[in-house]
């Protein structure tokens, strides 16, 4: 039998709350409301749907613009960073006569020719012409390879990806890498599902294609079978292409073979001669990682006419610089992958667009600004803090395992000992040197910092592994482990918790900061991937048997919890996709809970506002995921994306906590409860 809500007894506890808060605002000076209680939806209970309670407010008072696909933190926070990075590019613009090769003369020509439309539409297609012309004058398929090698340094990756970077099974080195690519839509699976939304986006994108053809070359009669052949190939490279959740397995996608092995599986593409176009020589070995793929792309080259090649590398070449190109072209970019993929209404204003591509085209360019003029002090050090509390409870859960056996858990413990924290900002910042910027072309200095970027990450091979290199920028809002490093990396750009001046109460940095982040990386690290690599980085089986099957029955339990899941319709979470950042969610509210029960603020019974300690910490924890898409955009991220919506990043967690049933006193027949059988705890 379904038991009522007491909804009288909930109105006087949100009052009480209310109340609480009021009075402490009064008493202040600058009339503070804490976003803990304002965000709140209070006729929503938090046993029934703990997202919507915690963040429905804001969303109510804080529709998605019409020129973004989301809205939330994760915006409110890049709003504030984009304002920090455009008074560091409006200085450095006024700064006309800074000193070629400058930090001030780069950031300042790359963001003024962003901005100047009139010599963007004037210029057109002029600094893509001489890759047209490559492709025109392409007569013979044994061309390819060459061709295919300058189109990849300046980043159209047509056909296949490349990347030079650290070897899984041997972290000390630099290998090759090659995976699957070269499709516009966002998933092999837009080629082939047959549900009404999926099919009607796969009109709309042969539609884009004609259309986008038609403007990008208006004297060419056959847009109409231009259009045709990119969209064959692009389906045939897709039916060879593996689901989004079979290219989660790091053994299965890695498969390592000789250089002259690889030349044999795909006898219809000169690797030799592709290599040589992009500065790599004396390769021995490549890591491929879908070599069905690697074989159907032969095959495909074989089957596929000249004019059909053309058509599909003058598409992917135009497609990938649209945004920097003259307005027709421009729109109809949008018009699709904004539109049609997201629902996106309007386009960013032309200084948000020019200050986000300057941001990330000079990345570490900007941030050495950043972190000089805006970082707040002791930014590090609260990392640190934060993060060798949270590593601290780790351990502790470690050792009480009873699941894990010694051997293993031993194994763990050292894998966990070695995390290395890359905290704030680099120690070292990248050469930009060699990298060539003026106000006279736009799209050519993206083209060049493509191809910088593509320079940096090839000369890597045949060096030892750089370990202080990152792969974000302080001024990006989010984080990352490295697996093979057994590393994580938190941004500076984290310590920003919007509401607040200066540093938030320890329930909110360690619900944000503590279990969003530090504890969902370390997570990482013993995930259902991060956990088939040892402490030096190497994918390396270090689990018995025994103790890896009961973890696979644990993650199984997951796997089936987000499967059921609806988010729009039909459409439910992929469980098995998301599986990773699931478990990192999970092992990161636990652990972020834990370590803030240690602070004396976790200690106390009562928070802030009339909050319970406890209390507190969940809506900090929610607060960190209060995200809100577009329909358009949900959908696309379940087909593309590994991570969960946010509303599942915070009900999915909590909904296994019995520290969670008990702040907010969920009962059996509220919607987020789950039997303590089926309850998931992993780590």
């Amino acid at each position: 039998m379904k038991i009522k809500i007491n909804f009288l007894a909930l109105t006087i506890l949100v009052s009480t709350i209310i109340i609480s808060c009021k009075g402490k605002k009064e008493e202040s000076k600058d009339n503070f409301i804490s976003p803990l209680v304002s965000n709140r939806d209070t006729t929503v209970n938090p046993a029934d749907n703990f997202f919507d309670y915690a963040n429905g407010d804001w969303f109510k008072r804080n529709p998605i613009p019409d020129s973004e696909t989301t809205n939330g933190i994760f915006l409110s926070v890049k709003d504030s960073i984009n304002n920090v990075v455009r008074i560091i590019c409006e200085k450095a613009a006024e700064n006309s006569g800074a000193k070629v090769g400058s930090n001030t003369q780069k950031i300042g020509d790359f963001f003024n020719s962003a901005l100047d439309t009139t010599n963007i539409e004037k210029e057109a297609l002029k600094s893509l012409e001489k890759y047209i012309n490559e492709i025109d004058k392409l007569s013979s398929k044994e061309d390819i390879a060459s061709l295919l090698a300058t189109l990849t340094k300046i980043s159209t990756g047509p056909f296949f990806g490349i990347y030079v970077g650290r070897d899984e099974k041997n972290s000390s080195l630099n290998s090759v890498s090659i995976y699957q690519g070269g499709i516009g839509l966002p998933d092999r699976e837009y080629y082939f599902s047959n549900d009404s939304r999926t099919k009607g986006i796969r009109e709309k994108y042969k539609n884009h294609l004609l259309r986008f053809m038609s403007l990008s070359f208006p004297d060419d009669k056959d847009s109409i079978k231009n259009a045709q052949n990119i969209y064959s190939i692009e389906e045939k490279l897709a039916k060879v292409s593996r689901k989004i959740e079979d290219l989660r397995d790091p053994y299965k996608n890695y498969n390592k073979m000789s250089f002259a092995n690889l030349q044999k599986s795909t006898t219809n593409f000169d690797w030799k001669n592709y290599f040589k176009g992009i500065n790599l020589t004396e390769i021995d070995s490549v890591i491929v990682g879908q070599p069905e793929f690697i074989k159907g792309f032969s095959s495909i080259l074989k089957s596929s006419s000249l004019d059909e090649i053309k058509s599909y590398l003058k598409f992917h070449l135009v497609g990938s610089y649209a945004e920097f190109l003259n307005k027709k072209i421009k729109d109809q970019d949008f018009y699709f992958y904004e539109t049609v993929l997201s629902g996106t209404q309007k386009q960013k204003p032309r200084w948000k667009q020019a200050v986000e591509q300057t941001n990330k085209s000079l990345g570490e360019l900007i941030g050495q600004e950043y972190v000089k003029d805006y970082l707040p002090a002791n930014t590090k050090e609260k990392f640190k803090e934060i993060g060798n509390n949270i590593i601290s409870v780790f351990r502790e859960h470690l050792l009480a395992l009873d699941w894990m056996s010694e051997e293993t858990k031993k194994k763990a413990l050292v894998k966990l000992s070695t995390i290395n924290m890359k905290l704030g900002y680099p120690d070292k910042w990248k050469d930009y040197s060699k990298l060539e910027v003026s106000r006279k072309s736009y799209c050519q200095n993206v083209i060049n910092a493509n191809v910088w970027s593509f320079e940096e990450m090839t000369n890597r091979y045949g060096k030892p592994v750089d370990r202080t290199e990152w792969s974000m920028t302080p001024q990006t809002y989010n984080a990352y482990y490295d697996a093979s490093l057994n590393e994580f990396v938190i941004p500076g750009c984290n310590i920003i918790v919007p509401g607040y001046k200066g540093m938030p109460p320890d329930a909110v940095l360690y619900g944000i900061i503590g279990g969003g982040t530090f504890g969902h990386e370390i997570t990482h690290g013993f995930d259902d991937q991060g956990s088939q690599f040892d402490e030096k980085g190497n994918l390396n089986n270090w689990w018995t048997k025994e103790d890896r099957e009961k973890f696979n029955a644990k993650t199984k339990l997951l796997v089936e919890q987000y499967n059921s899941y609806v988010v729009l319709d039909s459409l439910h979470v992929n469980g098995a996709a998301t599986l990773g950042e699931n478990i990192a969610d999970l092992g990161g509210c636990i652990m972020g809970y834990e370590a803030f029960k240690k602070t004396k603020a976790g200690m106390a019974q009562m928070g802030e506002c009339g909050f319970t300690s406890d209390q507190e910490y969940f809506l900090g924890f929610a607060y960190g995921w209060m995200v809100q898409r577009r329909p358009e955009n949900l959908a696309k991220q379940i087909m593309t994306d590994v991570h969960s919506p946010a509303m599942f990043r915070i009900n999915g967690p909590m909904s296994n906590m019995p520290e969670f049933y008990k702040a907010f006193d969920v009962k059996p027949e509220n919607k987020m409860y789950r039997d303590e059988k089926i309850r998931v705890k992993i780590w």
